[in-house]
């Protein structure tokens, strides 16, 4: 169905930085057709009263994984409600395709899945259909099988690359010349079918305290997959770098920098830091990134408005071997109820676990401070709820942090959750990165860790904290870091403005009605024993109107059922087009 609207009167900011202004917005066959003041409606025409709102592009979420969602979830609540009209996925080296053919290497695909992103591994095996060995035959299946309310792009993931073509080689040592041609064909075919680039890793570790298959890659790796990139215009590479734990990132953007220089590919490094233990290392990184400014490449860095929170349950989640404490996540890695209490109540593991907690946790993790361990939940009931490991400690008279969270464990089971305090936010290098011209932002991480937290509605704050409530950012900044310039670097040369002819991906909202809501649970997450387990979501913030392709997907308040979404890949400019023909 083709919609007619006409949207009236509203303060029109078209997301390119341009100074806002009043006027309205006429939208036919999923574009926009008009912008002007006193358009007059026409027949059969739909009009938006729109008079105290904001009519801007709809926004970008750069960096989500709901890669492995969109087959259970396809809602992909809350994002319509948060005016989000576009989501990219296929992020840190972490994709659907190519998909390996043996099943350890397929498992270990879906193993990263669920140890680093939380997706659940039962919808992951039994819910997605997994018939496809290349990129192309994976969005040609999403294509045939999936519909979504917003546009879906994804990146083409290093780590199954290297594992669909050396198998479990690929965790321990560098690719042969044969090897690497057969990465670069897999390559060549997802950037054909439409893939928003190459996406790889530099910063994590598995479950098993290994580093990913990324980490093994070479120079001569990297140059040839940055060669395919380089091809095809409007496409970009990702490589996650390390500013948490072991430190490499200002020598790893160094040398990707110069590896997508001489490929001349458009690079993005995530990301410069913007967290105040990270001040240090954020100095070095910060000369790198400011080199290659003054020196014109084309390299970006991301980043982040939000410090990552960590809910942590029992039953799985990454933040303990992502602080350095090896010995918890033994627990957290051991399925069966029943066994994780032995461990817990094993005199040795207790003090192998008093040990790490004491001396392996990396020392500016939260993790180790039992004030900054809040209750949030209880799967038994038993309790304590509220309050602090601290504060249990004080009324347990367990002496050890770790002892006393253990038997807290014990009481409330597997499903109960604690939340670490988050790392304070340096705010002086977050407005820099915001204004900075070589930045990429929204990186939400939405669509992960639903059982830790919710990165959806992480937009609406730059909108409502840093525009409205303090006035850091004018709403001509606040809209273009959402909107335009995510659009311009990521090759989407057909929307991410208020301007005809582009496609009308639009969003009405009045800016005092917004709010990124509080974090709610949820049961609707099939567990694959017939039954449904939780994930974390948001009430809507809410939109007045969210248009995708022109169509409503959130409107009067509630999700319409609507699915217009597109698998979209880089467009190229409107004038680069014209001088081919």
């Amino acid at each position: 169905m083709q919609f007619r609207l006409l949207i009236k009167g509203g303060t029109v900011v078209d997301g390119s930085g341009a100074e806002a202004f009043v006027g309205d917005v006429r939208i036919a066959n999923g574009r926009i057709a008009e912008v002007g003041p006193n358009l007059t409606a026409g027949t059969g025409e739909r009009v938006i009263d729109a008079v105290g709102c904001l009519v801007t592009p709809g926004f970008i979420e750069t960096h989500n994984h709901w890669d492995g969602g969109v087959w259970w979830s396809p809602n992909m609540e809350p994002l319509p409600a948060y005016g989000i009209t576009t989501s990219i996925n296929g992020n840190c080296g972490f994709s659907m395709a190519p998909n390996p053919q043996t099943v350890e290497d397929q498992q270990n695909v879906i193993d990263i899945f669920n140890f680093f992103e939380d997706i659940p591994e039962a919808p992951m095996q039994k819910l997605v259909p997994w018939d496809w060995k290349t990129w192309s035959e994976y969005k040609a299946s999403f294509l045939r099988n999936v519909k979504v309310p917003v546009n879906f792009a994804a990146f083409c993931g290093h780590i199954p690359m290297r594992l669909s073509v050396m198998g479990q080689d690929a965790w321990n040592r560098t690719a042969t010349p044969d090897e690497i041609r057969q990465m670069v064909a897999l390559l060549e075919d997802a950037m054909d079918a439409g893939a928003i680039g190459f996406s790889s890793n530099q910063l994590d570790y598995d479950k098993h305290d290994r580093p990913l298959p990324s980490q093994q890659a070479d120079d001569a790796e990297y140059k040839a997959l940055f060669d395919v990139v380089a091809r095809y215009p409007g496409a970009t590479v990702q490589v996650i770098v390390d500013h948490f734990m072991r430190m490499t990132g200002p020598d790893s953007a160094e040398r990707f920098g110069r590896l997508a220089t001489a490929a001349g590919v458009r690079l993005q490094w995530v990301g410069l830091p913007s967290l105040k233990f990270q001040k240090e290392i954020g100095k070095k990184s910060q000369v790198v990134h400011d080199r290659f400014k003054a020196e014109g490449l084309d390299v970006w860095t991301g980043y982040h408005h939000v410090s990552p929170t960590s809910v942590i349950n029992f039953g799985r989640s990454l933040v303990f071997a992502q602080n350095g404490n090896q010995v918890w996540q033994e627990v957290i890695d051991t399925p069966i109820w029943e066994d994780k209490v032995a461990l817990l109540s094993d005199p040795d593991w207790l003090a192998r676990a008093r040990q790490a907690w004491d001396h392996d946790t990396y020392p500016h993790s939260y993790l180790h401070d039992p004030s900054a361990l809040t209750f949030m939940d209880s799967e038994s009931g038993w309790g304590p709820v509220t309050g602090t490991l601290a504060d249990y400690m004080a009324e347990s008279g367990i002496a050890h942090a770790s002892d006393a969270l253990a038997q807290w464990v014990i009481n409330n089971g597997a499903e109960s959750v604690v939340h670490k305090r988050s790392w304070e936010v340096d705010e002086d290098v977050l407005l820099s990165l915001f204004r900075d011209p070589f930045s990429v932002g929204n990186t939400s991480d939405g669509g992960a860790h639903g059982k830790m937290f919710c990165g959806t509605g992480d937009n609406v704050l730059v909108l409502t904290d840093y525009v409205r409530d303090r006035g850091l950012l004018t709403i001509e900044e606040g809209v273009h870091v959402l909107t335009g310039k995510l659009a311009n670097f990521f090759g989407l040369h057909d929307r991410g403005v208020i301007q005809v002819g582009k496609v009308a991906d639009v969003v009405v909202f009045k800016l005092d009605e917004i709010e990124r809501r509080p974090e709610e649970k949820i049961w609707d997450v099939w567990d694959g024993e017939g039954g449904r387990t939780y994930r974390y979501t948001r009430a809507p913030a809410p939109m007045r109107l969210t248009l995708v392709n022109g169509v409503p997907i959130f409107d009067n308040g509630a999700f319409t059922g609507r699915f217009p979404g597109e698998f979209i890949g880089p467009e190229q400019p409107a004038s680069l087009a014209m001088a081919a023909e």
